[in-house]
């Protein structure tokens, strides 16, 4: 089980909340690494070349399960900063894909269904509140454009980011088990973009999606799910 992190702000309270000293890290290109008895910490990570980048190198350590814990802006109203997403499905619209599919190919990838199943029933068991939907995935954080955004809401997609569709295709390809989880950090509902980094509702929203994170887990004397 390995755990891809975004964000450095999640990485550290992911670090605090297991107890992984600094000193037991190690390099992965310009993110830090720790490995467990019970998972693979690695971040953080932004954008999809470089989430693929590290993917790819896990895969190819023996990785076989992976859990992306990332931010998003919201598209849509009933989206709200601090609102945990599970994705669905995402749209293609960044440069990494294109070399792990065909032209003819369909531009939503998908995730791991039963990584899907696994981690609704944690946030349902917790009761945590969350949603689940269609991701919009763009290189372009200065093009999302009016156009653009009504678009690809015309597509299905309630929130965007720049790493979630990249790492479906290439888990999908490589054949391995990936699902990611989002919180939203900001929004561009209504064609105003409204950041909410430094809110409660965000920290509340981030400490919850950790929540869920660790209850992926192993327990002491259990095996790997």
């Amino acid at each position: 089980l390995a755990f891809l992190i975004a964000t450095a702000l999640d990485l550290t309270e992911i670090r605090r909340r297991l107890a992984l000293p600094r000193e037991e890290s190690r390099h992965l290109f310009t993110s830090r690494m720790w490995q467990t008895s019970q998972a693979t910490i690695v971040g953080p990570m932004v954008g999809a070349p470089y989430a693929v980048m590290v993917l790819e190198t896990l895969i190819s350590w023996g990785a076989r399960r992976f859990l992306f814990l990332g931010w998003c802006g919201a598209l849509v109203e009933t989206l709200q900063i601090g609102d945990i997403l599970l994705p669905d499905s995402a749209i293609v619209d960044e440069g990494t894909s294109g070399h792990y599919r065909n032209a003819s190919q369909s531009i939503i990838a998908e995730p791991s269904a039963r990584m899907n199943v696994e981690i609704q029933v944690l946030i349902q068991d917790a009761a945590i509140p969350s949603r689940s939907g269609r991701v919009w995935s763009t290189d372009g954080v200065f093009r999302e454009t009016p156009r653009k955004v009504r678009r690809f809401t015309r597509m299905g997609a309630r929130a965007v980011d720049m790493e979630t569709s990249a790492l479906f295709t290439v888990a999908a390809y490589r054949r391995v088990d990936l699902a990611a989880l989002l919180v939203v950090s900001d929004t561009l509902a209504g064609m105003r973009w409204q950041h909410g980094f430094r809110t409660e509702a965000f920290a509340r929203g981030r400490s919850a999606a950790l929540d869920v994170l660790l209850q992926m887990l192993p327990r002491p004397n259990q095996g790997e799910r």
